[in-house]
């Protein structure tokens, strides 16, 4: 009993640490960024201004296929970023997705309640075989410039299929599993 008791205790912990929706990191503030969720924010500022995004290989050991694309300014989410900077963004995302995976390459972003870190962050990584089939609902868009906004904070994953893009978002808060790890 006392073991399943820790159990819980572990999991709800590790669930309350991945919440980033109050996100104290503040670059204004260099304090602010010491935390662990302000990881990417510090990595952030040791970038150069340009370019407006920039890409990080994934350190979690469990993930060695990963790559992150980043905006440089910092952003909290992608809702709050311009159209013009997301645009940038998931421009910059396709480039090296395709530069790695080719036709076989997916992007990932998870829901706020999720998250690990502050700064908004594009998982890259080759999508699953099974990823359509099992995440059938979708839209479909002809380029970066249309991929919607997301709302409420919810994840959602993308990746192209002819020369169009099938955008999933189906109110889940992690999509990057759709990714080889």
């Amino acid at each position: 009993m006392l073991l399943f008791r820790l159990l819980v205790v572990l999991v709800l912990a590790a669930l309350v640490r991945a919440d980033v929706r109050n996100c104290a990191c503040d670059a204004a503030k260099p304090e602010t960024l010491a935390a662990h969720e302000c990881g990417l924010c510090r990595e952030a500022e040791n970038q150069p201004a340009s370019p407006a995004v920039f890409f990080l290989k994934d350190i979690n050991p469990r993930k060695p296929n990963r790559w992150l694309a980043l905006p440089r300014p910092h952003a909290h989410s992608l809702p709050e970023m311009s159209s013009q900077a997301r645009l940038e963004l998931w421009t910059a995302a396709i480039a090296k997705a395709k530069s790695l995976w080719g036709d076989d390459w997916g992007l990932a972003v998870n829901g706020d309640e999720r998250r690990t870190q502050c700064h908004a962050h594009v998982h890259i990584g080759k999508v699953l075989d099974t990823a359509e089939a099992e995440n059938p609902a979708f839209v479909v868009v002809d380029g970066p410039a249309e991929i919607p906004v997301p709302k409420h904070a919810t994840a959602f994953w993308i990746h192209a299929v002819g020369n169009k893009l099938h955008v999933h978002a189906n109110g889940e808060q992690v999509t990057e599993f759709v990714l080889m790890r």
